[in-house]
């Protein structure tokens, strides 16, 4: 089968490998039919993620048709299509039964990470019973691929998390796909105002088309960008400030923009230090919280979809087949430039 390889930091290769077979009983084998590029990936590609180790296929994100089951399989059988879930659990271990699935003593983010993910042809997906949804009839692939990570992680570690409730004042600092994704599910919550910062207008124009009630380009700077908020807001700050880049800039302006008694929310995956401003936080009586996603949210953002009532289609720019991966990577990496979104990827 053609898989798409990390070979170490900045290199990759669209490679002929077997397809995989089942070693567990809980194991089922997914025929891809569409996946995506996460940020998280480029990441690894940046060498940010230490437990991915060249030779890995990536992805952790895609909806297929179960080609195989293990013996102990039961919600799932060949031929059902199925939303892969980014994080894979047992639902037994100490971690599970609290639901942080995220940190499943035997799953987790393994996928695309410790063990080969889904920008292939065919995937093995551990404890298929917990980490498979079947597809409702008439849902659309596409829209189902963002419900594999970035929904559900947009609204537990940056909405939740961050706090988000009517009538609050939300500043996400990002307007990449996870900050789009923070930017629709912050609004089931009814924010009085939800500001987005970032360094491209284009993005920023499509931020304001979603929802956002007001948009600030931070090229000139953090100190820049933390005076239009304050601005914006009476001099207060905002309750809830979302970091979705993960680099130390963005996190170094949401502390600059929090309000007394608001809330950080980290959902950027970091790959350097972060300085923490303690001399001027220490008695504002804010939180800060980081989170991995544990995908509790999926079967209700599953139904929020099919109702019609979240639509994330207009977060997809382009479209390509497996075979075109390595230029999808390129179109994804180069966003600044092709003013790319959310990219699928036909298998």
């Amino acid at each position: 089968m053609k898989a798409l390889v990390y070979l170490g930091p900045n290199k990759k290769s669209l490679e002929d490998r077997p397809k995989p077979v089942i070693t567990a009983p809980t194991d089922a084998i997914v025929r891809m039919t569409r996946t995506t590029i996460c940020g998280t990936d480029l990441h690894i590609l940046k060498g940010d993620v230490p437990t991915c180790k060249p030779g890995r296929i990536l992805g952790h994100e895609g909806v297929g048709i179960v080609d195989a089951v293990g013996s102990a399989v039961t919600a799932f059988k060949v031929g059902d299509p199925v939303l892969m879930s980014c994080v894979s659990a047992c639902g037994k271990c100490v971690n599970c039964r609290r639901q942080m699935y995220s940190h499943c003593t035997t799953g987790g983010w393994i996928l695309g990470n410790s063990i080969d993910g889904t920008q292939a042809e065919f995937v093995r997906t551990p404890h298929a019973d917990m980490s498979l949804y079947p597809i409702p009839a008439g849902a659309g692939e596409e829209a189902l691929v963002m419900l594999s990570d970035i929904l559900p992680t947009a609204r537990e570690c940056g909405v939740l998390n961050g706090r988000v409730q009517p009538g609050s004042t939300v500043a996400i600092v990002g307007a990449g796909p996870i900050g789009m994704a923070t930017l629709l599910t912050a609004q089931f919550y009814s924010p009085a105002e939800i500001i987005m910062i970032d360094l491209d207008d284009g993005r920023l124009a499509t931020a304001k088309r979603l929802g956002a009630t007001a948009t600030i380009n931070s090229s000139s700077g953090n100190d820049q960008a933390a005076e239009a908020v304050m601005q914006l807001t009476g001099q207060r700050g905002v309750d809830a400030a979302i970091e979705a880049v993960g680099v130390p800039a963005t996190f170094e302006l949401c502390q600059k923009i929090v309000a007394v008694g608001g809330a950080i929310a980290n959902i950027g995956v970091h790959g350097v230090k972060v300085d923490l401003h303690l001399e001027s936080l220490w008695d504002r009586n804010i939180s800060i919280t980081t989170r991995l996603v544990d995908t509790v949210s999926t079967p209700m953002l599953l139904k929020t979809l099919c109702s019609h009532k979240l639509d994330p289609r207009p977060l997809i720019t382009h479209r390509f087949k497996l075979a075109d991966i390595v230029d999808a990577y390129d179109t994804f990496a180069r966003a600044a430039e092709t003013h790319a979104l959310k990219v699928i990827i036909e298998a």
